[in-house]
């Protein structure tokens, strides 16, 4: 990496005082100049891959569409944003990258027995796409109790939000994505609140 260079100009005052009457002198007419320049140069910070969360105080779940066979619980993640700002040129040959999502248990507050994360499912969704190449969300996952949208019934346990397709160092840009969760318990789970944490992770294989 380049290395960066800070100019800094101190500039220092001085404070003439006239002591037991004595005469200051006048400045000269003829005092000389001298010109200060300083070149700033752009800092050479290395890009990166990152991965960030839009601000959000969690999701709450509302129920919606429950039936005989099924209670079901919705809602949105926040915006999910990837960037990649890096130097195509020092991304190795066949890098790619992906999110994972892994959501925990949903455990009872005040204790208790919970359910497990296999319960809750989801679909990505593709928000923005500012890139020079090409991004995919992942597939649909339902709950273990299905809902017949035909997704794979196998829950949130550890599931693609967005892949790069192809060479990473072909797709540098910026994505944002979310995705609409649905949580699907048997009828007769007990009643209360539950909680569950959902993780992300950016997985970057070079």
């Amino acid at each position: 990496m380049r290395r960066s260079t800070t100019a800094r100009l101190f500039v220092a005052s001085a404070l003439g005082v006239a002591l037991c009457g004595a005469a200051v002198q006048p400045a000269a007419a003829d005092e000389p100049d001298v010109d200060i320049n300083v070149t700033i140069e752009e800092l050479d910070t290395p890009g990166a891959l990152t991965l960030t969360v839009a601000a959000n105080d969690g999701v709450t779940l509302i129920e919606q569409g429950s039936n005989a066979s099924a209670r079901q619980f919705t809602g949105v993640t926040p915006t999910i944003t990837v960037t990649d700002t890096r130097d195509p040129a020092e991304i190795p040959a066949g890098s790619f990258w992906a999110v994972v999502g892994q959501a925990g248990a949903f455990t009872p507050v005040g204790g208790g027995t919970g359910f497990g994360a296999e319960h809750l499912g989801w679909r990505p969704r593709l928000l923005s796409d500012t890139t020079t190449g090409a991004v995919a969300v992942g597939e649909a996952v339902s709950s273990v109790v299905d809902d017949g949208s035909g997704a794979p019934a196998v829950g949130l346990v550890g599931q693609e939000l967005l892949v790069s397709t192809a060479n990473a160092a072909d797709e540098t840009g910026s994505w944002d994505v979310n995705a609409d969760l649905v949580l699907r318990t048997p009828v007769d789970v007990t009643a209360g609140q539950y909680t569950s944490t959902l993780t992300l992770s950016l997985f970057d294989q070079s």
